[in-house]
């Protein structure tokens, strides 16, 4: 799954090296990630530090620190801000405290397909990136994680069969979804997944089929119920004030390695899907749809969550909204 970065890296670094001359003493730029190193988004991760640093013929060097190693998931952003680090990858919708509209990607069942997913971020990549300019952020990527699922310890064929479940929440809206379910929400990072299941912090949580696999969630659950509740997202972004001191030349090549990070995650993404669930069932896990009581009341739940973040984003969320279904 990795042949579309070999290949566009060795065309990047061919036709970018030339225009980036050292001009100044080199720069290295400490890249903070969530998600484990064997994470297809860390790994593409990887790959884009990789680029900057091959296409910036060694002006920037990106180190790369996955598994929230550096700063915690929930910290990442903040540390960009501030300048503790130049440039590092969060959650999209782990901020939509701050903001509703960093929540767009997780309302559920609105964008439930890869193609959905790319339409709805064309419809609010724009509103994204002047929020993000105010808060002294420059986007550089976004790639989508698989459809999100439910993992449960024990069956689950209705909502009422939920009540009581310690859920594992990561956002607003998993926290809102475990109010709306009867389910306990308990705030866990990805770093904390596996130990937190181990030890019976939670029993159950709204994931990819990815997150499942990468941390051998069948050592603890038993269930994937397949509902396709939404593709959050999580994006790449850069101090502005570094940004700004960058070179035109290096800019260029970091848009480039940039475009290319978020076309090959995008594909890993899909391709990575159809993988991990069938990596869930060697495990031991059954995998399949949810039942059709459960998904017509998952989705009655998102009416009511969809009518909710509209209230909180206003006018400019139903503008997103709006263009989505325009494209539809």
């Amino acid at each position: 799954m990795k042949a579309p970065y070999t290949a566009f890296t060795a065309v990047v670094a061919a036709t970018t090296v030339a225009l980036a001359a050292s001009v100044a003493g080199a720069e290295t730029w400490d890249m903070p990630m969530a998600y484990s190193a064997s994470n297809f988004h860390s790994d593409t991760g990887a790959q884009f530090a990789k680029c900057v640093t091959t296409g910036t013929g060694g002006d920037i060097t990106i180190t790369v620190h996955p598994g929230g190693s550096l700063f915690k998931g929930g910290d990442i952003k903040r540390a960009i801000q501030t300048g503790q680090v130049q440039i590092g990858e969060r959650l999209l919708s782990g901020h939509q405290n701050e903001n509703a509209l960093f929540g767009v990607d997780s309302v559920p069942f609105l964008a439930t397909s890869f193609d959905d997913a790319d339409k709805l971020w064309a419809a609010a990549k724009g509103p994204l990136n002047a929020l993000l300019a105010s808060q002294n952020l420059t986007l550089l990527y976004s790639v989508p994680w698989p459809p999100q699922g439910l993992y449960f310890k024990n069956e689950v064929t209705s909502v009422a069969d939920m009540e009581g479940t310690k859920f594992r929440s990561y956002n607003a809206a998993t926290s809102r979804l475990a109010e709306l379910t009867g389910m306990l929400p308990v705030s866990i990072e990805a770093a904390e997944i596996s130990q937190a299941f181990a030890t019976g912090v939670a029993d159950s949580m709204v994931s990819s089929g990815s997150t499942g696999y990468d941390r051998k969630i069948w050592e603890s659950l038993n269930y994937f119920y397949e509902v396709d509740a939404w593709l959050p997202r999580n994006y790449v972004m850069v101090n502005s004030d570094v940004w700004s001191g960058t070179s035109e030349a290096n800019q260029n090549v970091i848009r480039g390695c940039a475009e290319l990070a978020e076309y090959t995650g995008t594909w890993r993404s899909k391709e990575y899907t159809g993988f991990t669930l069938q990596g869930l069932r060697d495990g031991g896990m059954t995998v399949g749809p949810a039942s059709e009581q459960m998904v017509g009341e998952l989705k009655e739940i998102g009416v009511t969550m969809t009518t909710e973040w509209l209230e909180a984003a206003g006018a400019e969320g139903q503008a997103i909204i709006d263009a989505f279904k325009a494209m539809q």
